[in-house]
């Protein structure tokens, strides 16, 4: 989807219930530290593996001989991928598909690099495999239950992935790693483990500084157009 049309869609999805979820969103964001209560941004980026193929054109009398570049398709997988931004902290999985199974696995993963953690809060999108039903389905009920309360899901409004700031690091990830063609799962994944233990040794954080106050202002044809009375919030010179 290009820049424009995901700000359009952005734009028309500005309900009452948008500007809710989002500012649970941004709250969550500007609480203080606590790594009992860690706040984990998730998503999942599918991959196309396509390899280089190089192909002699027709030599025809007098001319230089030429190569026709073109590509293979090597089918596709998929990355998912867990950023804690106050911390830097970091978690990735490569597999074939994005179902519930490698879902609820990646949660496990998850639980366990945080074995101190009371509760551990999850932004995500609401795609269907994303609920604890992915966890009983995978696992016994006992475990699956165990693993549900390990967990509570904070979910982004429909249309609003840029509210997820794992969408930053997936955006890092496209320019400095998957910027070429790829032809196997277990290159793509020595490259992007490679990339994101990188960045993890580094401690590279995200600073999150859109704010409700901001939003409030900066947005506030919507909210207004929601309800009258937050025309206060508009920005005034």
């Amino acid at each position: 989807m290009q820049p424009h049309r995901k700000k359009q869609w952005c734009i028309r999805a500005l309900t009452s219930g948008f500007l809710a979820r989002m500012e649970i969103i941004l709250r969550l964001y500007l609480l203080p530290y606590n790594p009992l209560k860690p706040v984990i941004c998730f998503d999942e980026r599918p991959c196309f593996l396509i390899g280089d193929r190089i192909e002699g054109l027709e030599m025809k009398p007098g001319q230089v001989a030429k190569e026709n570049y073109s590509y293979t398709k090597h089918g596709s997988c998929c990355v998912l991928a867990a950023i804690e931004p106050k911390t830097g902290e970091r978690l990735v999985h490569i597999r074939p598909k994005r179902r519930k199974k490698e879902f609820a696995k990646f949660m496990k993963s998850l639980a366990e690099k945080y074995p101190d953690a009371t509760k551990i809060i999850v932004v995500l999108d609401n795609l269907n495999t994303h609920d604890f039903g992915s966890f009983y389905q995978e696992f016994s009920a006992e475990e699956a239950e165990a693993l549900k309360d390990r967990f509570e899901f904070v979910f982004t409004p429909k249309n609003a992935s840029w509210l997820n700031m794992i969408e930053i690091e997936f955006s890092a990830l496209s320019r400095q790693c998957l910027n070429r063609r790829i032809p196997s799962m277990i290159t793509l994944a020595n490259e992007v483990f490679a990339y994101f233990k990188e960045r993890e040794e580094k401690e590279i954080k995200i600073n999150w500084e859109f704010s409700v106050e901001t939003a409030r202002t900066k947005l506030n044809k919507h909210y207004s157009k929601v309800n009258f009375l937050n025309e206060k919030y508009k920005k005034t010179n």
